[in-house]
């Protein structure tokens, strides 16, 4: 046994996490570039790779600079180091970014003019009239907000802005000494990027648009910035800087007042990455190799736009909804089709919400029916992301000035919302809420809500537990799960949660939640280490979960143990997996599929057999360290046979995808199942349809066939 034990733990048996993400973001762009995806989607999931590669570099990146920097030697999962792992990074990232330039201007430029929407990649290939077109605009809207800058012993290298887009000269003046000077501009941010030219008619009759990029028309009229110099060579140019800053918590007088101190240090880290259109003049890129302090294999030269987040905006251009995947409107959940208030629905029976099939306003109808009940005394909810108007924030603040006891955990250190959670923070306080900034060392990632009301029968505790973030925006992108409920015990659990939260308060033992960073790991372990007993004395056992990220040692090696005991253990991981599946003597009980669709997958969902007296749990919680150990969150029971069955069907839909999922083979790449003789099923488009049924039927249940009501008035009979 001992020989099997090693095996589980030994490295060659883990992939590294920041290459399975890169694998990721390869599948990602799987979409963008599988031709039966509608052309404008595959745009929109080619901006998604690049966004995702510039937080990467940001955070992932950066902090493996950080542990070079410092010294850091030790292995990871897989036995690499911090330098093995930048090596190894650089060498993928390149070869990604060559793919998507490959799928940009190869695949979806020829497509898009075929189309009817022409991107001009070059100012040199205007016409006369868009030429003239393009420089008027120029002089109008672009030249007023331009500020060139020029370098020389007066004027240092200025302080280029993390991600923002410069364009960098070299310049010689028309008369003097004639030496080369450098000079670049910043594509102002405040413009639009893409800039929409005059339509032109094709020789069939049909309109052709033509778009250019805000940067070749700055770059048509550099001359126009430095008129008393010649324009040698200019190049566009973009920066990444390390954002993943540190906090000593310990030390922090004040949290909010160091963290908005650290946001401004944000803009000025070091240069992990420098992107430059390709073939650049050897002498501009030394000069920017030298001010910016970046190193040969950070350096990407891009044959194209750069920065291609872009794209999000062109998918958002009118006139092109043919070429887009129909819009979806989350449905009403059925259990609330009614004239009853939420909360004496919620005393009927657990209510199960899944987003985005169905509608996240329950969840804000909520908070916003307790901010109004004269009868409920106080509101306590967890906020780490919320959307940018949030009607959740305006509830908590409308109950607090109606006199109800609020207090709302806001994480601040929520990465890339930290300056909107502060401002969300300030306003709460000023409402007079009860404001809690995160636990020292922890962040907060639960999402969990109590109401507290009076009743006839006395109080009772009502809780909404789920998935994903209270953001009413993403809640119609990402796919979660949540639970309202009135349970006593889930009640009692919430009041233990938010006291710890608030005070030092720790509870001996819970009813039925369980909590990290305390309690959740060993809870994982038990639960799986009870399938492998089953499993080992001939008894039903199997583990069905569904996560985003897969990368904790002690479950990793867990779960082998469980395979090895003949625990059918099926997997769908949306993002990074660790795990290797389908390894003969180590993995071949384990499937692991990954779905990418229209949605994006965020879910938790964990189901065990556990002998036939099945038990199924949701939680905000990946099996990663970080949310095992260095968060509070929270994983909670599905207890209602109803649930479970659509809990069960949800997951055997997703387990049954062969259009958008993909098979995580043993040599570690994942393939499109094959589906011959098989009928093509799409997990998310079957439960949008589902959930579009469900409400149907619960309208002509509820006798009306329309989901709002007609008033009739009567009229006086002639």
């Amino acid at each position: 046994m001992a020989a099997k034990e090693t095996c589980f733990t030994d490295p060659s048996n883990y992939v590294n996490r920041e290459l399975s993400w890169l694998e990721f973001d390869h599948r990602v762009l799987g979409e963008a570039r599988d031709k039966t995806t509608p052309l404008f989607d595959r745009l929109k999931f080619l901006s998604i790779t690049a966004s995702n590669l510039d937080e990467f570099f940001m955070v992932r990146v950066a902090s493996l600079k950080d542990m070079v920097h410092a010294g850091y030697t030790k292995p990871d999962i897989a036995g690499m180091t911090p330098v093995e792992q930048l090596e190894k990074i650089s060498a993928r990232t390149h070869e990604l970014v060559g793919q998507q330039y490959s799928t940009y201007n190869r695949a979806l430029l020829p497509a898009l003019k075929q189309a009817g929407l022409e991107v001009i990649g070059q100012h040199e290939d205007l016409t006369k009239e868009q030429g003239e077109f393009v420089d008027r605009y120029f002089k109008e809207e672009v030249y007023p907000v331009l500020t060139p800058m020029a370098v020389d012993s007066s004027r240092p290298f200025p302080l280029v802005r993390n991600k923002s887009l410069n364009i960098a000269a070299l310049l010689r003046k028309k008369e003097g000494d004639r030496e080369l000077e450098f000079a670049m501009v910043q594509v102002p941010s405040v413009l639009p990027r893409i800039v929409v030219l005059p339509e032109t008619e094709r020789p069939d009759g049909s309109r052709l648009r033509h778009v250019i990029l805000l940067e070749e028309v700055i770059e048509r009229n550099m001359k126009q910035l430095f008129l008393n110099y010649d324009i040698i060579t200019s190049h566009p140019f973009r920066i990444m800087r390390n954002a993943d800053f540190s906090l000593d918590e310990e030390e922090a007088v004040d949290l909010l007042e160091e963290i908005e101190k650290q946001l401004k240090k944000r803009q000025w880290g070091e240069v992990i990455r420098l992107e430059i259109q390709e073939k650049p003049d050897k002498r501009l890129l030394k000069v920017l190799k030298k001010e910016l302090m970046v190193n040969e294999e950070d350096i990407f030269q891009i044959p194209g736009a750069l920065d291609l987040t872009f794209l999000m905006k062109m998918y958002g251009m009118e006139g092109f909804d043919h070429l887009k995947t129909p819009g979806y409107t989350p449905q009403p959940v059925p259990a609330l089709m009614n004239d009853d208030d939420i909360f004496t629905n919620i005393r009927k029976g657990d209510i199960l919400l899944m987003h985005p099939y169905e509608s996240f306003d329950p969840v804000v109808d909520f908070v916003r029916t307790a901010a109004k009940d004269p009868d409920v005394l106080a509101i306590k909810q967890t906020l780490y992301r919320v959307s940018g108007n949030s009607p959740i924030i305006a509830a908590l603040a409308a109950a607090a000035e109606n006199g109800k006891q609020v207090s709302v955990l806001v994480e601040l250190k929520a990465r890339f919302d930290e300056e909107n959670n502060i401002l969300w923070a300030k306003k709460l306080e000023k409402a007079g809420c009860h404001v809690i900034y995160g636990l020292v060392g922890l962040k907060t990632h639960s999402k969990i809500t109590l109401v507290v009301r009076r009743e006839e029968d006395g109080i009772r505790r009502y809780v909404h537990l789920g998935t994903g973030n209270y953001n009413d925006s993403t809640a119609r992108l990402y796919t979660d799960c949540g639970i309202m409920t009135c349970h006593p015990e889930i009640g009692e659990d919430a009041t233990a949660v938010f006291n710890m939260l608030s005070g030092y308060s720790e509870p001996l033992t819970w009813n039925m939640l369980a909590v990290a960073p305390l309690w959740l790991r060993n809870k994982f372990l038990r639960l799986i280490g009870r399938e492998t007993r089953h499993a080992r004395e001939g008894r039903p056992a199997s583990i069905t979960a569904k996560m985003n990220s897969l990368c904790d040692k002690d479950i990793i090696a867990a779960l082998y143990e469980a395979s090895c005991a003949g625990v059918k253990i099926r997997l769908v991981v949306r993002g990074i997996c660790c795990l290797k599946a389908g390894i003969r003597g180590l993995s071949e009980n384990i499937e692991v599929r990954s779905i990418v669709g229209e949605f994006l997958e965020h879910a938790r969902i964990f189901i065990f057999e556990n002998d036939g007296a099945e038990e199924i749990y949701m939680g905000s919680a990946d099996w990663m360290p970080r949310n095992l150990d260095r968060r509070v969150e929270i994983l909670f029971p599905v207890a209602c046979e109803a649930l479970k069955d659509r809990i069960r069907n949800y997951m055997e839909l997703e387990l049954e995808d062969n259009l958008k999922a993909h098979v995580l083979q043993p040599d570690g790449t994942f393939e499109k199942p094959d589906r011959r003789g098989k009928a093509p099923v799409g997990s998310q488009a079957a439960l949008c349809a589902l959930a579009v049924k469900a409400a149907e039927e619960a309208r002509k249940k509820n006798g009306s066939e329309t989901p709002s009501r007609v008033f009739i008035p009567v009229e006086r009979q002639e």
